[in-house]
């Protein structure tokens, strides 16, 4: 098990330095094309690629904020049973793993109806398709990284939030 930890580790870590690339890229554009609008000279298609990016931001973002632990929790109910909060966790991990099992699948559907219909952003005229791929990678990591939450709370592993 500890290889299946290690490698989710290790893929959570690429997928956040994608989500950091992408966010520096989106700053950078956003710099550049407020200097060039001020100068008469805007970039052309600088919306569409700064959406695409916080598509990209997002997504990236996620399978390694949960490997972290750092994204924004509520132990209300869990603080009061405290001797069931393993139980608790592994059942929430569970139906997270279920959202997104069902996102990725969905995902890779409108990927693929992206692609067969030639779906394209509107000023540049991108293919959406890769995004929608893209994004459906991340929720299947993201099935992962949750599954190894579950495995560290089976073996006594887990650091509880």
């Amino acid at each position: 098990m500890r290889w299946f930890l290690h490698l989710m580790d290790v893929v959570s870590r690429y997928t956040d330095v994608i989500a950091g690339a992408a966010l520096v890229s989106i700053m950078l554009l956003t710099s550049f094309d407020v200097v060039l609008r001020y100068l008469g000279r805007p970039i052309l298609g600088a919306y569409d690629m700064v959406t695409l990016g916080g598509a990209f931001v997002i997504g990236f973002a996620v399978p390694r904020t949960s490997w972290d632990k750092t994204h924004v929790s509520v132990d209300i109910l869990v603080e009061r049973i405290p001797e069931r909060k393993d139980i608790f966790d592994l059942s929430t991990r569970a139906v997270a793993i279920f959202f997104f099992a069902v996102l990725a699948w969905n995902l890779t559907k409108m990927g693929t109806g992206f692609l067969k219909t030639g779906e394209s952003t509107l000023t540049l005229a991108l293919p959406l398709y890769p995004i929608a791929f893209a994004l459906g990678f991340c929720c299947f990591i993201q099935c992962f990284v949750l599954l190894s939450d579950m495995v560290k709370i089976v073996f006594g592993e887990a650091d509880h939030e």
